[in-house]
């Protein structure tokens, strides 16, 4: 499942809160849904890793974390913070 893959790989960012959210099932019938699902994610995540970036920079290092997952993925909303 593409939640638990995208969990086990932020993990390389030492959270101390940590949620992906798959809502691909508030998506149905838009451009990008699948009729299987995993196409639209929320990661809700707080991580000292953080601390000193932009949020674009911090936008970058998740999107580097998760890798060759976002190309797999329509759509993904992150709201980050740091401790």
């Amino acid at each position: 499942m593409i939640a638990d893959e995208m969990r086990h790989r932020l993990e390389a960012l030492a959270p101390t809160w940590l949620e992906v959210i798959d809502e691909s099932h508030l998506h149905a019938g838009h451009a990008g849904a699948r009729p299987e699902g995993q196409t639209h994610y929320r990661v809700k995540m707080s991580a000292q890793a953080f601390a000193d970036l932009s949020r674009v920079e911090r936008h970058r290092l998740v999107i580097r974390t998760l890798g060759d997952i976002v190309p797999r993925i329509h759509a993904l909303a992150l709201e980050l913070a740091s401790d």
